[in-house]
């Protein structure tokens, strides 16, 4: 997940994300839908697109339609892949939706690579022991009721 990204900044990672999202979920991605989903304006949308081709993430030309680049189809499932991973530990901590997205892209885009492979291979341990999960989460709950007034 490093080197790659190096000259994406947070906001045009999140592009990236939300572009290759679209694109799997839709087929395409158009302005008015990045828009959209990022509560942006479309003249925002169409520099970041204007940057992303200039950087040969996306191929842009005005009323035609956006395409990945292969270098942009890869970053956009790293973005999503660390998105979904994030949101996957928050969860396993029990911490609730509301808070967990806001948590995730927070920290998405703070967070070393070194940090983020660390908390991937986290992740997967959880999931393959169960037993130590739960052992946390009832520690946790028990902390919890201690520390309660």
């Amino acid at each position: 997940m490093g080197r790659l990204n190096a000259l994406l900044t947070p906001s045009m990672e999140d592009y990236l994300e939300k572009i290759y999202e679209l694109i799997h979920e839709k087929g395409y991605a158009r302005v008015s839908d990045i828009a959209n989903s990022l509560a942006v304006q479309p003249s925002s949308v169409t520099k970041m697109l204007q940057k992303l081709d200039e950087n040969e993430y996306v191929s842009y030309e005005k009323y035609r339609g956006i395409v990945l680049t292969a270098r942009g189809h890869k970053m956009g499932r790293l973005m999503k892949e660390r998105h979904a991973m994030l949101a996957d530990f928050l969860r396993m901590l029990g911490v609730q939706e509301d808070t967990l997205q806001k948590d995730v892209e927070g920290i998405e885009h703070h967070v070393s690579p070194a940090t983020l492979e660390a908390l991937q291979s986290l992740v997967l341990f959880l999931q393959s022991h169960p037993d130590v999960l739960s052992s946390f989460l009832a520690f946790r709950e028990q902390s919890s009721e201690r520390s309660s007034p």
